[in-house]
């Protein structure tokens, strides 16, 4: 019931911060600005990860937090704090790398990381690279609205089943918080046009907390590589989404570090219509993904590295139906500088969110 109270003070507290996140992004000219490759035709508000944050905040302080994942919390405020002055001013993304190892670092030193192999330095590597992999791979999901906040909603609440199947009520609460956070930022973001955008403030901190969340989750039973495999399938879609645009992006000679309308969401864009159907399909899809995976956890060794084994085939086979499928292709990017100024031909149908940092510079 902790957990739950956490889930649902998180929820009403980022609606009701929202519209002030709204005011005081106009106030302090905090807007993301249509350019190139970016889908919205109006400078729209920054701000909504404040109200995300603060949200989560004041569910976490209702539902109680034990004193071992304080410093989780810290290092969230930290990244939050970071990414907010991302989206204003563009810090090198070398300075924003050294921040993400140094929060892995943490994590992993204060025994909130990996344990799959017997040699601690292993462990803690892979930590920090789970850690950087899934911040970013929800920093580059926050392409279009709502997709960030439902799959990261979504991710959640497959980590809070795991850790209260577990009897973990840390875990589980800030899990449930981090979803209810979620659903009270969609009602602005997913508006006709958006009110607000979550920023890498938004995104970047969601990621951390779902990786943190994850890796925490996933409980002494499932120690060893099927550990891994379960968390990864607990963040199944920005990891697919991650791997799809890298694959393009290397097909088809560009930078991976380029933005463009490529991902998952774009491709699904042009066959469901409309920002609000993609965001329902990925969540719906993350959820059925985080209950099967789930189920195979409890079922044994044999059954996960099944599901590890088989999500890579699908997800393989789905890759290259995306990339040859007329349907599913991805649109080219602007080819000069002046047409990624003023962006290209309106795809009404569809609006693009922010630009993820590590993708590409705020034209």
């Amino acid at each position: 019931m902790h957990a739950v109270v956490a889930g649902v003070v998180a929820a009403v507290a980022t609606y009701l911060l929202t519209p002030l996140a709204i005011r005081l992004a106009r106030r302090l000219a905090f807007f993301d600005l249509p350019a190139g490759y970016k889908g919205h035709r109006e400078p729209t508000p920054y701000l909504g990860g404040t109200a995300i944050v603060a949200g989560l905040l004041t569910g976490i302080a209702a539902g109680g937090l034990h004193q071992h994942y304080v410093l989780v919390v810290a290092c969230v405020v930290a990244v939050w704090a970071m990414g907010t002055v991302d989206d204003k001013v563009n810090l090198p993304i070398l300075l924003r790398v050294v921040i993400e190892i140094a929060v892995g670092v943490a994590l992993a030193l204060n025994g909130l990381g990996w344990h799959v192999f017997h040699i601690g330095a292993l462990n803690d590597a892979l930590t920090v690279v789970w850690v950087l992999g899934v911040m970013n791979a929800f920093n580059l999901m926050d392409n279009m609205d709502g997709a960030a906040a439902t799959t990261a909603a979504a991710s959640a609440l497959g980590a809070a089943a795991i850790a209260l199947l577990s009897n973990q009520r840390g875990p589980a609460t800030l899990c449930l918080a981090t979803a209810g956070a979620c659903v009270g930022f969609l009602p602005r973001n997913l508006a006709n046009p958006a009110r607000v955008f979550m920023g890498d403030g938004g995104s970047l901190p969601l990621g951390l907390l779902v990786a943190a969340m994850a890796m925490t989750s996933v409980t002494q039973k499932y120690l060893g590589p099927k550990g891994v495999i379960v968390g990864a399938l607990l963040v199944g879609l920005v990891i697919f989404d991650t791997t799809l645009v890298t694959v393009s992006r290397t097909r088809a000679g560009r930078s991976v570090l380029r933005g463009g309308r490529d991902h998952t969401t774009h491709r699904l864009g042009r066959w469901l219509g409309s920002p609000r159907n993609v965001a329902v399909t990925l969540a719906v899809t993350q959820l059925v993904l985080c209950g099967s995976t789930i189920m195979i956890a409890q079922a044994g060794t044999g059954w996960i590295l099944l599901a590890g084994a088989v999500a890579l085939v699908f997800a393989a086979a789905l890759i290259w139906r995306f990339e040859t499928s007329a349907l599913f292709r991805a649109e080219e990017p602007p080819a000069t500088e002046a047409e990624a100024v003023r962006g290209p031909a309106p795809a009404p149908a569809v609006a693009v969110v922010g630009a993820p940092r590590l993708a590409a510079p705020r034209t």
